[in-house]
This record gives structure tokens, C-alpha cells and sequence, in this order.
């Protein structure tokens, strides 16, 4: 139903199971035209190392026409929301992602887990805050909400909450999509794929748009072009390679 995906891994975020040739597969399999590959920030626990951030600019831009965007899944360390994807690792990135992973920022308090992701946006190198809806993360709902249409940041409802990971997500992100949509601000679909089978996997995700009837131009996967724009708009430089998508 979308053909865009802008949250999975692979094999070196050793917890997941598919390389990016089995990606290619599967979205050519499933009419995706463009995905991003977000693998875990240095600072989890079986995260890769730094370089193969680095490294990405040795990827192709395009696989059988189908789009790859270099990415990241980084982590929220702090209060202050700092990532782990700084220095010259930003400027290899096509997009970057951040949330909460209990290994680096262990779960507190909602003031603090708050106060945390808004300063994640506010630094302004964040495009996509991943999974907001954890329970084990507990946020002011609103407030965050306001946020991230404030710093042009995308909330994802992550269809990995509802089937195997962050059990009792559902009423989270319920409030955070209508929150968001009250607020002007974008959603993010992830399929947070560790397999490519779940590449472009959005079932639960739907169920959740539909019922608080989310504004479908405000959803970041409906084209490849939407999200180019939109990674453009927060200044990410424009990928020649990708004008016909």
C-alpha cells in the first residue's frame, strides 16, 4: 500500500537477520520504491562500529531502480537529548532516526523522557523520532506532538509495537496520531523490519491511521518524493540520482 519503508536493519545490527541484497529482493517484490536502511547508533550494545556508518557512501544510490537511503536508527542518550551520531557520521547520512533503547538511556521518568526527545528535535539533526509510543518510555503526549511539527520532525508508528516488540503500545500511539494530527505535524510509517519479510509491513499501523482518520498527506511513505522533499526541507542535500522517483 506504501511504497516507501524508512525503518529496517540488517545483519550488522547483529540482532537482525537480512543484508541489504535481501532488501533489494523484497521490495522488488513488493512494488517499494525507495527504502532506508537504520541500522543501530555505536552506542547499542551490538551495534556496528562508526565506520560502517562512514562507509555507506560506497552503497549504491540505486538497485534495479529502486532507491536506498543511508540511515540511521541513533540513540537518545540523555536529558538533553544528545545522539550518537555526531561529527563527521552526519554528514554521511541521508536520514537520521532517534529514539529511546533501554541499553543506553534507561527508562526514568515521564518529565524526563520528555524533556529528552524535544531536545532531540530541537538540536535539529533529527528527522524521524522512532517508536514514541513505548510504554516503557511514558512522554507528554501533546507536548511532544507540538514539538515535532514545530521542528519539522516526523513521529513513526512502528508497526514492530503492535505484532512482537514494545507490547502495550496500541493506546500510546493511538493518542500520538491524533495528537499529531491536531498538531499539523507528519507521521512516519517503519516496519522496524529484522527480516526482510517484514519489509513494507504496515498492517497495524493502517488500523491506527483509519481510526483516528490521520490526514494521508501528512503521511511521509505515500511517495518516494514526499520524503525526499521533506528530508530536503530539513537540509539534507538533494540526491541527484533519485529526480525520477
Amino acid at each position: 500500500m506504501y511504497p516507501v519503508d524508512l525503518h529496517m536493519h540488517t545483519v550488522a545490527s547483529t540482532h537482525a537477520y537480512s543484508t541489504i541484497h535481501d532488501y533489494v529482493d523484497e521490495a522488488a517484490r513488493k512494488g517499494i520504491t525507495l527504502f532506508a536502511i537504520t541500522d543501530h547508533g555505536p552506542d547499542m550494545v551490538d551495534a556496528p562500529h562508526h565506520w560502517h556508518f562512514m562507509n555507506m557512501r560506497t552503497w549504491p544510490r540505486l538497485v534495479g531502480g529502486i532507491g536506498i537511503l543511508r540511515g540511521i536508527e541513533a540513540n537518545i542518550k540523555n536529558s538533553a537529548g544528545d545522539i550518537d551520531c555526531t561529527g563527521p557520521m552526519l554528514g554521511e547520512m541521508d536520514l537520521i532516526i532517534a529514539g529511546f533503547h533501554e541499553p543506553v538511556f534507561p527508562p526514568k521518568d515521564k518529565i524526563s523522557h520528555t524533556k529528552a526527545m524535544i531536545g532531540a528535535m530541537a538540536q535539529g539533526d533529527v528527522n524521524i523520532i522512532s517508536h514514541p509510543g513505548n510504554p516503557k518510555f511514558p512522554v507528554d503526549i501533546a507536548a511532544i506532538a507540538e514539538a515535532a511539527a514545530h521542528y519539522g520532525v516526523a513521529l513513526e508508528l512502528n508497526n514492530s509495537s503492535f505484532t512482537h516488540s514494545r507490547k502495550g503500545s496500541e493506546a500510546n500511539c493511538l493518542a500520538i496520531a491524533q495528537a499529531v494530527r491536531d498538531a499539523g505535524g507528519w507521521l512516519s510509517l517503519g516496519s522496524d523490519a529484522h527480516i526482510s519479510w517484514s519489509m513494507g509491513n504496515f498492517e497495524q499501523c493502517q488500523q491506527i491511521i483509519d481510526e483516528v482518520g490521520f490526514p494521508p498527506e501528512r503521511i511521509l511513505n505515500a511517495t518516494a518524493r514526499r520524503v525526499l522533499d521533506f528530508l530536503e526541507q530539513k537540509g539534507r542535500p538533494h540526491i541527484a540520482e533519485f529526480a525520477h522517483l
